[in-house]
């Protein structure tokens, strides 16, 4: 368990190339950088819940676990469906989670950290190593009839992709291809990961039990109006009127000094929840080896905002996403073992 909490930031890459593999990322949208170049997810492990599409990918986090010698690298994938029908409040049937590990020493990167140039080990990308979708980036046992060339994952993105380019540019090559629009995919950041600041005596926090006490003081005094006031928090004038969740504004308040934060990473320590009902009462074991699981880092709603999601409510949302993995991180049996996810609205 950790003392502190690392805030993840999403950030313009001005080198794509360093979101690839071969440099262990941890970023938002675009293809996932896979980090065993083998056994891949394929459409089906990925299927959302509802509607058995295919989940896009959302992000991943680079978090070696240091007290596993077999996790020397490690990432967490998350992926999501982008029907919004399928976004149910407070259930995660849309979300597809995966750990992924290799020892220091493996089949695939060299002992040494890499070097952050672009040809480096440019053997290491993962489209010369494994089959991967055009589309979406996991594994792809289709090609196009037509010019053998392009690969998909199912034949929903075959037909997408043909509708959306392919059919015009069919038979070009590869690298033509690869500059057409992919409008399936988030658009791309860095995740940049710093260690939050604060203090639970910071002058820009609340002491909400006491600053409840004298509004209920005030209002009994008669000094107060709910509807008038404007030298108290308004946050938590709704609170004493019994209209704000108190969990809420523990959220707001806690987030406030870094409000841009879309991720928070906590290994073994709680979550950030925006409300105090619909949340987990037990996690599911882990599916690999049946170990509890522990909580370790959670998706804000600020990503919607860096991606540009409408808060429409023909739109995906959250209001915050809760990631459980194995407290052992044992090793996978097949490259890639699913983890948990919580959904909170």
């Amino acid at each position: 368990m950790t003392d502190f909490v690392d805030l993840g930031f999403a950030v313009e890459c001005e080198e794509p190339w360093l979101l690839e593999s071969r440099f262990f990322p941890s970023k938002v949208g675009g293809k996932p950088a896979w980090l065993s170049l083998k056994n891949i997810p394929n459409s089906e492990k990925l299927a959302c819940d509802y509607c058995k599409e295919p989940t896009v990918f959302l992000c991943q986090i680079y978090a070696p676990y240091e007290k596993n010698e077999k996790a020397f690298h490690r990432t967490i994938f998350v992926f999501i469906c982008k029907n919004s029908s399928c976004c149910k409040d407070n259930s995660n049937g849309n979300l597809k989670i995966f750990r992924s590990q290799l020892e220091r020493e493996n089949e695939f990167y060299p002992a040494i950290p890499p070097v952050e140039e672009c040809n480096w080990r440019t053997d290491l990308r993962i489209e010369n190593l494994v089959d991967i979708c055009f589309v979406c980036g996991i594994a792809a046992p289709y090609k196009c009839s037509k010019c053998k060339k392009v690969k998909y994952c199912s034949q929903l993105h075959q037909v997408s992709h043909w509708k959306n380019g392919h059919k015009a540019s069919c038979g070009t090559e590869a690298e033509e291809l690869s500059l057409e629009k992919n409008k399936f995919l988030f658009p791309e950041f860095e995740l940049d990961m710093e260690e939050e600041v604060y203090s639970e005596k910071s002058d820009t926090d609340v002491d909400v039990a006491g600053e409840l006490k004298k509004i209920e003081e005030l209002k009994i005094n008669g000094q107060i109006s709910l509807q008038s006031e404007e030298n108290v928090d308004e946050d938590l004038l709704k609170m004493a009127n019994g209209e704000v969740d108190k969990t809420l504004l523990k959220f707001k308040k806690r987030i406030q000094n870094a409000p841009d934060q879309v991720i928070r990473y906590n290994l073994g320590g709680q979550p950030l929840f925006v409300s105090s009902s619909d949340q987990p009462s037990e996690i599911p074991n882990c599916e690999n080896c049946n170990s509890a699981r522990q909580f370790e880092f959670q998706i804000m709603p600020q990503l919607l905002t860096t991606l540009k999601i409408d808060s429409s409510t023909d739109c995906i949302h959250w209001g915050t996403i809760a990631i459980y993995t194995c407290k052992n991180s044992c090793e996978p049996i097949a490259d890639y073992v699913p983890e948990f996810a919580w959904k909170q609205e």
